[in-house]
């Protein structure tokens, strides 16, 4: 009451103040829709707009990519060119100028700028300037190759398409200097991830090519600042006192400030102990770095990659630092810079063949001279032609690094339109062939790359491999195996595989990363006097991956735990569980392909399932419900197919002495005169181990007393199908496919 009486006696004071009276009727209706349709138009509404458009396409174009052996990075970056000009742009111009209109594109340039400072920041931190000391003979003669002879063959083409298309006022040194730049640069992070999927990371050629990189990019930077200091200056003469302020800045950092954050370091090393503050002196090196170097007149990129290089240089303290900024730098400001950069790239403007002519050319330059500068000089250098030229595919790589080069000269007037649209494609040509020309070479030098290793290849043994995601997970699988062949550890070889999402990983943390995963399963070897092999892989696709590993290693068992959906046991999963089945990208390949019926309902997962269509060997899926043991186990039967569980009831007899209950719930095995004959041969074998309970009805009580249910994935199916009441209640599941 009392705030309604306030409310009547504040509208006396409206007297006077020209206040409309509300409308009635259908015209409140139209100022409601009015007010609504505004709130699409408000600067922030489009700004989320954009972000959200522009992650959902680079996160569909870079999942088609990886499914096509190709860096997500490609993807993205088409992406950001599908929604430029050159296509939604042409085709849909309205939708287009809703989204993307003029004066949106402010924000989206500052967001996208963030992103890139945080991204150089991140390069700087995965540089291993040790490992650059250590090899620094070979890696220094190999990188200034791929720079110099590029770099004089962009000169050399400035000079022949100069007066065409260098922007009018602007210098031939600046146009020259920047063309050799753009086609000097060689696209480290990509290169690191290319060398981690391949599984090659570990060898002499890896560890070269990231050397190699590395250094390139620290000589690129630097003499992009450079260059930079020449074009604001407008002559080399008077670059010189930005250049002499840019030494003294890099001195200042290395010498001063980089100690400090070492002290900073070795005082707070782990995430425990690092509080907010400390965090914040961290950022704020970052900050003023790039503050600084912007004001230099080297772009604040510059002074990025240096905050990152100088951070301390525990790959501990390093990994933590970028697992904060990394997924907010690449999954959600990055792709703003891949579309800002595809709003400008209009590659309608290149309307003639002449134009396109020169787009070749301009190709051709990049990859003669980045691909054999480097070749050769790795031949020199010692290396033979299969490395030599391997490692020529690999720093022709250019990427995202190579949109940032672009995008400066854009910004600085010194490359046209038409000449940045050409740069844009010659990144993308250059980057998409590094996977194909890597396999193309392997392929003419008859040495094809095999992650398995030979210890794993011997013939006439019993071979298991068994793939983790969660470490507990291969505790309990290795479990499984060990009780398939206990008592015959010199005829067998078990082998463990852990596969990692490649994008979650960075080369310098990988085998710290390898050893935290396997340490649980390696210390459960050992109680068990089991041996194994470990496989560690960074993967693109980690379920084909998974399949290829095994069906090249001539595995005879591959065991793995059953996965579950992000939805399962939600609202939303009850709504859209059979709708995800079906638009699922992976299994609508499965579909197309002809290896999985367009409407057919499996049990599985997808992965699981996509492993199961993939895998030429027997898969053995585990579903884990925390049995210690597996003492009693209990195998139903339910088609003439099951007859090849009989060959894991031996193995489980005679490894672990496992008693085993057969259960026929359908009446099959009594009518089937080969399942009969072959459970008594083991009953003769081993009585006491092996028992058939033809009648018996399965429910809670009867399986309560087992520790693992053995079923093949035809019964399995059945069983879901039917939906028996005591599914439940089963024990631990090993569901298995012949």
């Amino acid at each position: 009451m009392l705030m309604y009486w306030i409310v009547q006696k504040g509208k006396v004071l409206e007297i006077g103040r020209n206040i409309q009276a509300v409308k009635e009727g259908e015209s409140q209706w139209m100022e409601f829709l009015g007010s609504f349709i505004k709130n699409f138009e408000h600067p922030l509404a489009i700004l989320l707009a954009q972000i959200i458009t522009i992650i959902i396409v680079a996160r569909i174009l870079g999942w088609i990519c990886s499914k096509i052996g190709q860096p997500t990075v490609i993807g993205e970056i088409i992406a950001g060119i599908v929604l430029g000009p050159s296509l939604v742009g042409m085709y849909f111009p309205e939708f287009s100028k809703a989204l993307f209109p003029v004066q949106s594109l402010g924000n989206l340039q500052f967001l996208s700028q963030i992103g890139l400072i945080l991204f150089m920041f991140m390069i700087g931190m995965e540089l291993d300037l040790k490992a650059l000391k250590n090899r620094a003979h070979e890696a220094v003669v190999i990188s200034h190759a791929s720079i110099i002879v590029p770099f004089a063959l962009g000169l050399g083409l400035a000079y022949f398409i100069y007066q065409t298309f260098a922007p009018a006022g602007t210098q031939f040194l600046s146009f020259g200097l920047f063309i050799g730049i753009a086609m000097s640069i060689t696209a480290f992070p990509v290169l690191a991830r290319i060398v981690q999927e391949r599984g090659i990371h570990k060898t002499h050629l890896g560890a070269i090519v990231i050397t190699c990189a590395a250094t390139d990019d620290i000589t690129a930077w630097s003499l992009l600042a450079a260059v930079i200091a020449i074009v604001k200056a407008g002559s080399f003469v008077s670059s010189l006192y930005t250049i002499v302020i840019a030494v003294g800045y890099v001195f200042l950092m290395i010498k001063v400030i980089g100690p400090f954050l070492k002290r900073v370091g070795d005082l707070y090393p782990s995430r425990e102990n690092m509080s907010k503050q400390v965090v914040a002196i961290f950022f704020l090196t970052l900050i003023l770095s790039a503050y600084a170097t912007e004001l230099i007149g080297i772009h604040a990129l510059f002074g990025a990659f240096m905050a990152g290089t100088i951070m301390p240089d525990s790959k501990k303290f390093r990994n933590m630092f970028i697992e904060k900024i990394e997924d907010v730098a690449l999954v959600l400001l990055l792709p703003l810079f891949f579309v800002f950069t595809g709003l400008r790239t209009e590659i309608g403007l290149l309307n003639e063949p002449y134009l396109w002519k020169v787009t070749g050319l301009i190709i051709l330059v990049a990859v003669v001279g980045k691909f054999l500068g480097s070749a050769l000089a790795a031949k020199f250098v010692g290396q033979n032609w299969r490395d030599s030229l391997t490692i020529g595919a690999l720093m022709n790589t250019r990427g995202l690094v190579e949109l940032v080069v672009l995008n400066i000269g854009y910004d600085l007037g010194i490359l046209s339109p038409q000449i940045f649209s050409m740069m844009v494609i010659m990144a993308l040509v250059t980057t998409f062939m590094t996977g194909p020309a890597i396999d193309l070479i392997a392929r003419l030098f008859k040495e094809k790359s095999n992650v398995i290793s030979e210890k794993i290849s011997q013939l006439r043994k019993y071979k298991i491999i068994l793939s983790f995601g969660n470490p507990e997970t291969g505790k309990s699988l290795l479990r499984l195996a060990n009780s398939l062949v206990k008592k015959q550890k010199e005829n067998t070889s078990v082998t463990a595989l852990h596969l990692c999402p490649n994008n979650v990983l960075h080369h310098y943390n990988l085998d710290e990363y390898e050893k935290e995963s396997f340490l649980p399963v390696i210390q459960e070897s050992e109680e068990l006097n089991q041996k194994i092999t470990t496989l560690f892989k960074a993967s693109d696709n980690i379920d084909d991956d998974i399949t290829e590993i095994t069906n090249q290693g001539d595995f005879d068992l591959l065991l793995i735990g059953i996965g579950q959906s992000i939805f399962e046991g939600s609202l939303l999963g009850k709504i859209l569980g059979y709708t995800t089945r079906i638009v699922n990208p992976d299994r609508l390949i499965q579909k197309v392909a002809g290896k999985e019926k367009l409407f057919g309902n499996s049990p599985f997962d997808d992965r699981t399932q996509n492993i199961l269509s993939n895998s030429k060997v027997p898969v053995g899926i585990f579903v884990d419900k925390n049995a210690g043991s597996f003492d009693q186990i209990m195998v139903p039967f339910y088609s003439e197919k099951d007859i090849t569980l009989i060959e894991y009831i031996q193995r489980f007899i005679k490894n672990s002495e496992a008693q085993i209950t057969v259960a026929d719930p359908i009446g099959l095995i009594r009518n089937h005169t080969e399942i009969k004959e072959s459970i008594r041969a083991i009953e003769q074998e081993a009585p006491n181990h092996i028992s058939l309970n033809q009648g018996q009805v399965i429910d809670e009580t009867f399986i309560g007393q087992f520790q693992l249910m053995i079923v093949s994935t035809d019964g399995w199916k059945q069983l879901v199908d039917s939906r028996i009441s005591w599914l439940n209640q089963t024990p631990s599941i090993l569901i298995l496919r012949a």
